[in-house]
């Protein structure tokens, strides 16, 4: 009698290559009769996570963990869309990362537990508020102050930025001399959340650095200082480039580069606080304010923006 043959589906292994697999057959067993060079240190016993895998597409095609994958996931835990190529299989198409290609591989996600972190340390798209912040005018108090006020005064602006941040649920991401770089979002289900978080921001640490100006800098430094602010939102690439800076947090993608680009025009439209009408449109209960259209390096139409500060050296 003759048998029936096994059904076969495609698996897209992405940076490698795609194949068959069948039912019954694991994903490192596939990977690995296909010649595609899938580490394995245990011998596929599920006593390591080198041949861990991450699902792009199609997890709801993976059979649910085994006793030897939901034993080793009890050790070193992981998210839902990590799973272990030698314990699974699958019953449609799929597509995924091997995530351990090389020796520096093993040494980045095992040996400095950084494969066992949440989807956002791994890499994720999504969309979130970006806000970038410059003091003004910093190199001329910096040249005629000493030293200990310089970096005195840095620290009591930065707790107030990074202050007024988080409470709007914000996260720094980079700081580069009198700047900064900070995203909104990444706690919450929409953009439209984070929006509201970055303009909220920005108006409060604009209300907050006047007062201090008039309390602390003009009494004790004879100064004032002003920031000009860019918001934007966008969908950007989010994870953990585990090198030790900052949390290892990095966001990346052209929506990065424009709040940049917009933070770098509030010169230019001489306005302290400039939201993009991408982000504006997300608001609630928007304010009424200027309107603006400008060229921005690397965007080819005119973009849109709204003034949402005051006049540097001004008033709103």
């Amino acid at each position: 009698m003759a048998s029936h043959p096994k059904k076969t589906h495609w698996i897209e292994f992405i940076g490698d290559r795609s194949l068959m697999i069948e039912e019954g057959q694991t994903i490192l067993s596939a990977s690995l009769a296909a010649g595609i060079p899938h580490y394995h240190a245990c011998g596929g016993k599920a006593k390591c996570s080198t041949c861990r895998v991450l699902i792009e597409k199609g997890g709801e095609n993976l059979t649910p963990y085994n006793r030897k994958e939901s034993a080793l996931r009890s050790h070193i835990p992981m998210p839902s869309n990590i799973r272990l190529a030698c314990q699974t299989y699958v019953t449609g198409p799929v597509h995924l990362h091997r995530i351990i290609r090389d020796e520096d591989d093993i040494k980045m996600y095992v040996d400095d537990g950084i494969g066992s972190a949440d989807e956002e340390q791994l890499g994720m798209e999504k969309e979130l508020a970006l806000f970038f912040l410059d003091i003004r005018e910093f190199t001329p108090f910096m040249e005629a102050n000493l030293p200990f006020d310089v970096i005195h005064i840095m620290r009591r602006l930065f707790t107030l930025f990074r202050k007024t941040i988080s409470e709007n649920g914000g996260r720094i991401i980079d700081t580069a001399g009198d700047g900064l770089y900070a995203v909104f979002g990444l706690d919450a289900e929409w953009v439209p959340e984070g929006v509201e978080g970055a303009v909220n921001a920005g108006t409060c640490i604009l209300n907050r650095l006047d007062e201090f100006n008039r309390r602390y800098l003009e009494r004790y430094f004879n100064h004032c200082f002003e920031v000009g602010i860019g918001i934007h939102a966008g969908r950007v690439i989010v994870g953990n480039i585990g090198i030790g800076v900052n949390n290892n947090q990095t966001v990346m993608g052209l929506p990065v580069v424009i709040a940049s680009r917009l933070q770098a025009a509030t010169r230019k439209l001489n306005n302290s606080l400039i939201v993009s009408d991408e982000a504006y449109q997300m608001l609630s209960n928007p304010p009424v304010n200027g309107t603006a259209e400008i060229q921005l390096k690397g965007v080819r139409r005119d973009f849109s923006v709204h003034l949402m500060g005051k006049p540097f050296g001004g008033k709103k």
